[in-house]
């Protein structure tokens, strides 16, 4: 899986002779593969260089370009400014939103070009997934869901929140995950009105929601999934708590589409929140898009005014969380197509009581 010639194509429409990419997400989304190396990629050509400890694999996985490794005394630098001498090369695109200053003083002062700001075109590229891309993120959903379904045998009285995350990243990894997506989220009673809690020794008791958020990586690609559970029976605020962000989640997803603003997609949902009084309770957006990375651009947002295009994958996750007392969150992704979208979690998302 590669993208140098999908990205080679759209070089000329923004003006660039060439563009170098030096991220860890540009370089895979490129080549496929991650050696802490550079690429170079050029209307008609492409080069990927990486160093000793990667170029035995890359020389077996990556194609579409050629492939090599510094010599001694040689730098990235080096090679690449060979390149743009060699192919007179004079507008040069940059990850500007990755690159640090100082390796940005180090590059400038290295290659006679004129640098041109272009993460841009290598997000707008990443927002579309194609069938590939879309078969990794589809396995790595289908071992996250597993997870879901094996961990309800371990939400419990008496089992820690820290038991619980590491349980899941277990379970993921014995189910083909690479590597977790990031650091699973795992609240239990008050812990849950925080959106990003931190798991810890808080011990799981009769009567709590449970929220667990967790996602995997197979293929390069991320998977994002919450569900809240009772353990024991809920009472009646929690019941309508949960019923009311399913009731928004169904909302949102129900508006998403190819074409929709992210504040479109945000605002159905947040109409459902505010409607039931707990407007005040639900302060982040309702989604974001994700892939080589557990965040990226599109946005379903209030602030995401751009129509997002067929084949973005985002997730659906709205909340509510009360201070001091619980939260729930439910959480899916979704592919947006022209007449919808195709949602890709299969979970259930009734609530469930252990």
């Amino acid at each position: 899986m590669n993208h140098f010639a999908h990205i080679a194509s759209h070089l000329a429409s923004r003006g660039l002779d060439a563009m170098l990419i030096t991220s860890e997400p540009g370089e895979f989304y490129a080549a496929g593969f991650h050696g802490e190396g550079v690429a170079l990629i050029t209307p008609d050509k492409s080069w990927y260089y990486t160093d000793s400890r990667y170029i035995e694999v890359a020389n077996q996985l990556v194609t579409g370009a050629e492939v090599a490794m510094p010599q001694a005394g040689q730098s990235y630098r080096s090679l690449v400014d060979g390149l743009i001498q060699a192919h007179g090369i004079r507008t040069l695109g940059f990850e500007e939103q990755y690159l640090s200053v100082a390796d940005y003083q180090r590059w400038s002062e290295a290659l006679d070009v004129e640098w041109v700001p272009a993460s841009q075109l290598i997000t707008d590229l990443r927002m579309v997934k194609d069938e590939e891309e879309l078969k990794a993120m589809r396995e790595a959903q289908r071992v996250t869901d597993a997870a879901f379904a094996e961990i309800l045998n371990d939400v419990k009285p008496g089992v820690t929140e820290c038991e619980i995350a590491a349980r899941l990243t277990y379970l993921m990894a014995c189910m083909g995950a690479e590597r977790n997506s990031f650091d699973p989220i795992v609240a239990c009673g008050a812990n849950g009105s925080k959106p990003h809690a931190v798991p810890s020794q808080a011990v799981i008791q009769k009567g709590q929601f449970v929220t667990m958020d967790f996602g995997c990586v197979v293929g390069g690609y991320c998977s994002d999934m919450t569900r809240t559970v009772a353990v024991g029976e809920p009472t009646d605020e929690m019941r309508l708590v949960y019923d009311t962000v399913l009731k928004a989640q169904l909302a949102g997803i129900g508006v998403a589409r190819g074409g929709v603003t992210g504040a479109e997609v945000h605002n159905a949902a947040a109409k459902v929140i505010s409607e039931a009084g707990y407007g005040a309770y639900f302060g982040h957006g309702f989604g974001h898009s994700l892939g080589i990375e557990i965040h990226e651009n599109p946005r379903f947002s209030p602030a995401w005014n751009r129509a997002i295009p067929a084949g973005a994958m985002l997730s659906a996750e709205p909340g509510i969380y009360l201070p001091g007392r619980f939260g729930v969150r439910i959480e899916d992704v979704i592919m947006l197509t022209d007449e919808g979208n195709i949602d890709i979690t299969k979970s259930p998302k009734e609530l469930i009581i252990l």
